[in-house]
């Protein structure tokens, strides 16, 4: 009798990383892609192969996580993307998110949800109403249309998706203990769960979540990609699978129509101005850099976020507050032995607080926002704002005021990103919001439908982000690049990000002061254990969610430390961990006696991913 998945997996939910497992850098010259699935990092690597750019690489990449990881991200959801674009030497960045339905009001979503007039609470994220016009679709075509290399077609790109999607692939570890966790969800959301679980005549219904080693095949989700693929973003939102997401809406009790659908259709995703912050703190504007042509340099980090609706600026906000800690020598200039010290979390934990304070006020759709990400960026500001630091004791903080006039920390999102030979590179963020979204499956498509609606406000009503019909919620996805030099010296630095709600901003934050301040590669730069503050802020008035949460392997004498400050601490372990996101860095450098672009990756261990470099 031959062996099976459960022989290989013989128990199905093992501890998390019962055993280290010591992973390298993985070093390249021809381009590099990593993410949590590896099914999904060869897509890349045999797009990049075929001669296509990063661009190219990352749609592939995109579909094969959607194929691999659905709990996490999907073609129903949303994305963001950076470009860097190495002959111009310009970040561009693409919104691919989409809107609530057009013809709904706040008033009309409170009632059908039964909630009292001074009731605060949110659209439950089960709810048929948080679903909002999913973006991806129509954003992979975009990002190939703008940013590709224009040798691949769609099909070429899509392909490597549809062959896994037809002929099965072994599922993963950590994807089936979330697969697993979902099972229950995708079966009480819509009636067209089996086409997202596993045949099994001794299971309920028939089927059930795969398990780690096992074959799954979504037929269905390829046919959804062939379409796309033959057809573009009008085969998604109209026809046949344009009327099968508007079917199980109004089956499920949601207002999402076609011309919800078509609208999107019509104004594509859009392409803001990115924005960014240079970082010269810690000594890093110390360092001197050597040019090519021999010239020297004082050192500049410059990390670049997609503006709102996304929430990249708390990123930036929070490391303007520790530059300006450091200038008033609020805080010191840590060393290398301050890593993760009780002095040096307080540091990054109050600035993150002040940071979210402000975020989770003002951080909406750019369309209908009371103020411009460069004021809430702007160094006079961001100096105002640190003021607040006690360095002794922990402490709420409310929103300031930039302009004229979050919730859970808990989201399932996939991050990855890619570079090429030609020198480009994309950090690329895709996402369902909270595991299979809603979990609602449009019949015969093979996906499930987000439930980033979830994350508007439905009171007060003055709240930037309060519900709208055809507004963008706050998003918490974002993607993340980094350059340094100015000018026409301007050079890639890394595209990196850490997946994972409101722990994003924070894990972008503590992964850069990993390779910038403490001298980690990157791979050392995520192994590194992280924290997460309570980042959801509850409504205007009651009291900030002072929790925060460490990972296993924090000293003990720092957890205590924090203690004494006023930080209620809770350690997590296992797979408590994925609180802390999952991370993935592609960093750039230049051989000094051959003059070659190296790059080199990290891959976070709390992911199934890898690195996997291109020749």
């Amino acid at each position: 009798m031959p062996l099976t998945a459960q022989d290989v997996y013989p128990v199905q939910q093992p501890l998390f990383l019962r055993h280290a497992s010591r992973r390298s850098t993985v070093h390249s010259t021809g381009g590099m892609v990593s993410c949590t699935q590896p099914l999904a990092a060869e897509a890349g690597q045999r797009i990049l192969k075929m001669g296509g750019n990063a661009a190219d690489a990352a749609v592939a990449v995109a579909a094969g996580m959607n194929m691999t990881e659905p709990s996490q991200t999907g073609i129903g959801g949303d994305m963001f993307c950076l470009f860097w674009d190495a002959k111009t030497k310009k970040v561009h960045a693409l919104n691919g998110s989409g809107r609530a339905a057009k013809n709904t009001t706040l008033e009309q979503v409170r009632k059908e949800l039964g909630f009292a007039p001074d009731q605060k609470d949110k659209i439950p994220l089960s709810s048929a109403l948080a679903v909002t016009v999913p973006g991806a679709a129509a954003g992979w075509c975009d990002v190939v249309d703008k940013f590709g290399s224009g040798k691949l077609t769609m099909e070429d790109i899509l392909t490597p998706a549809i062959e896994l999607g037809e002929k099965g692939f072994p599922v993963s570890q950590i994807s089936a203990a979330l697969w697993e966790a979902g099972d229950q969800q995708l079966r009480d959301a819509s009636p067209n769960f089996r086409e997202m679980l596993r045949k099994d005549p001794n299971a309920e219904n028939f089927v059930r979540s795969p398990r780690a080693g096992e074959i799954m095949q979504n037929p269905t989700l390829a046919k959804t990609f062939r379409t796309l693929a033959a057809e573009g973003k009008k085969g998604f939102y109209s026809g046949r699978i344009g009327r099968a997401i508007t079917d199980v809406i109004k089956l499920t009790g949601g207002f999402l129509e076609t011309e919800d659908l078509e609208d999107h259709l019509q104004r594509g995703s859009e392409e803001p101005e990115p924005i960014s912050l240079t970082f010269t703190g810690q000594n890093i504007g110390n360092k001197r850099v050597t040019e090519t042509d021999g010239s020297s340099s004082g050192r500049t980090v410059e990390l670049w976020e997609h503006p709102p609706n996304g929430q990249g600026i708390v990123a930036l906000m929070a490391l303007g507050i520790l530059e300006e800690l450091e200038k008033d020598r609020k805080i010191r200039t840590f060393s290398q032995t301050d890593h993760n010290s009780a002095d040096y979390l307080h540091a990054i934990i109050e600035s993150l607080r002040i940071a979210f304070a402000d975020g989770n006020w003002w951080i909406t759709d750019p369309d209908h926002s009371p103020v411009k990400p460069a004021e809430m960026i702007s160094r006079p500001y961001l100096a105002e704002r640190a003021k607040l630091f006690d360095k002794t004791k922990a402490q709420p903080f409310s929103r300031g005021q930039p302009g004229p006039s979050p919730a859970q920390n808990h989201s399932d999102t996939v991050y990855f990103c890619v570079t090429d030979k030609e020198g480009n590179g994309i950090s690329f963020i895709n996402s369902n919001y909270s595991g299979f979204g809603t979990g609602i499956i449009p019949k015969g498509c093979g996906f499930t439908l987000q439930n980033r609606g979830a994350n508007f406000e439905l009171g007060p009503e003055d709240h930037p982000n309060i519900y709208k019909g055809g507004k963008r919620p706050y998003h918490t996805i974002i993607p993340g690049l980094l350059t340094h030099g100015e000018g026409d010296k301007k050079e890639l630095h890394s595209v990196y990000g850490v997946m994972g709600g409101f722990m994003q901003p924070q894990g972008h934050v503590q992964v850069l002061m990993n390779m910038e301040v403490f001298g980690m590669n990157p791979q050392e730069a995520l192994d590194a254990p992280r924290v997460c503050i309570g980042a959801g802020m509850p409504s205007v008035g009651e009291v900030m969610d002072m929790t925060v949460y460490v990972e296993e392997g924090l000293d003990d004498d720092v957890v205590r430390a924090l203690q004494q400050m006023g930080h209620k601490i809770q350690v997590l372990h296992g797979y408590e961990r994925s609180m802390f996101g999952r991370g993935q860095i592609i960093r750039r450098h230049v051989d000094n006696i051959t003059g070659q672009a190296v790059y080199s990756a990290g891959s976070d261990p709390r992911g199934d991913g890898c690195s996997m470099p291109a020749t």
